[in-house]
């Protein structure tokens, strides 16, 4: 299994708009951050894309990839949703609609913001195309299978809503959580990859802070532990140097090989 991390900023991304701190003008390329979003490949090649964050064409191009196989939405906010019509260039040479899986309430939130794309009677004209995909809701709890890879969503808590992070076999891919309850803890046991959500230094009311992804991450005890969702606050080389052993901040562009 391979994991490529396209995105791995907060809402506002890094650089932030307006702002000129240190980090926002780093040289590092490893402090410029897109928002959140991964792709994960299986053995066999199917290919399941993490949401659609507002830079996906870009992050999708830097990586090289040009072809998914179903998108799993962890929840409907922009920052995760935002770049859905970038999927155009990939539903345009299926035979029909792209699988989206999701909650029922993010799945109709995003028939309501993007009913184009889910409207099989709204035909584009001839030459001309639109985004196709085809909605499918899953149960938080329940495994379901597609393209073969057998997916268990989780829901975590996210200020008023609940978003879910997913286990894909050796992965475990947890974003804009809160906490992460017992329930979930028991269901990624034994995992050898973690991706988790750390915002800030300090506690936030909507997402776990640094140190509560570290403690999260001593529970689960994976192999290795990779934080996103990452703000301007650190520099990664200075946030790497600080963090124990098996627990890294990713980057854009990170690709990760889980036997």
């Amino acid at each position: 299994m391979k994991l490529t991390f396209l995105g791995t900023g907060t809402s506002f991304g890094v650089p932030q708009l307006g702002c000129h701190c240190a980090v926002c003008q780093s040289a590092d390329p490893r402090d410029k951050r897109t928002r959140t979003g991964a792709v994960v490949e299986a053995q066999g090649g199917a290919r399941l894309l993490i949401d659609t964050p507002p830079e996906l064409r870009l992050q999708l191009v830097a990586a090289g990839i040009d072809r998914v196989d179903a998108v799993l939405f962890t929840h409907e906010h922009a920052d995760h949703t935002h770049g859905i019509d970038d999927i155009r260039a990939i539903s345009v040479r299926r035979d029909g609609p792209l699988p989206f899986y999701g909650s029922e309430e993010t799945l109709a939130a995003l028939r309501a913001k993007f009913g184009y794309v889910f409207d099989e009677n709204m035909r584009p004209l001839p030459g001309t195309s639109k985004p196709e995909g085809r909605a499918i809701a899953f149960t938080c709890g329940r495994p379901f299978t597609v393209a073969g890879v057998e997916v268990l969503p989780l829901a975590v808590p996210h200020g008023r809503v609940r978003v879910a992070g997913f286990r894909i076999g050796p992965l475990a891919y947890i974003t804009d959580a809160k906490t992460v309850p017992d329930d979930v803890l028991q269901a990624i046991a034994g995992v050898r990859v973690l991706v988790v959500n750390a915002l800030f230094r300090t506690e936030h009311p909507t997402h776990l802070s640094i140190p509560e992804a570290v403690r999260v991450a001593q529970q689960v005890g994976a192999d290795r532990t990779y934080l996103i969702h990452l703000t301007h606050d650190n520099f990664h080389a200075d946030l790497e140097a600080e963090l124990p052993h098996g627990i890294a901040p990713a980057f854009d562009g990170l690709t990760v090989r889980i036997d």
